[in-house]
């Protein structure tokens, strides 16, 4: 079972985060739902802050992202503490100064849409 974090989550099923944690449920994954103003995702606690998860020793096999570029980049210290072993950019987040920021630390990077990669079984 892989631990997916999901930055962005959302309680709004027509939100591609909230289909994103339903498909990780459902292909036997453990997500972890992060939103500063989130308080449940689909019977998931949501952490406010990506630092929750290393301050609590958690450790992230992949960080899916659902946040544009202008908030990925004030999380990026965040997610390089975070160190996760792959990060997803979904369309639209994609940020390049984040993405060379996480392949300088050997985190694997790849800009694709989370729920395609479980339907296809390329997760």
């Amino acid at each position: 079972m892989e631990v997916v974090a999901v930055l962005g989550a959302s309680s709004d099923p027509n939100r591609y985060s909230y289909k994103a944690i339903e498909l990780l449920k459902q292909y036997g994954h453990k997500p972890l739902a992060i939103h500063p103003r989130e308080s449940e995702v689909l019977g998931l606690i949501v952490f406010s802050e990506i630092k929750q998860l290393t301050q609590q020793g958690l450790k992230v096999d992949t960080l899916t992202m659902y946040v544009n570029p202008a908030l990925s980049s004030k999380y990026q210290q965040d997610i390089l503490d975070l160190n996760p072993t792959r990060v997803i950019f979904n369309p639209g987040s994609e940020n390049p100064l984040l993405e060379a920021a996480l392949k300088e630390k050997g985190i694997k990077v790849e800009e694709a849409c989370t729920l395609v990669l479980l339907r296809t079984g390329q997760f």
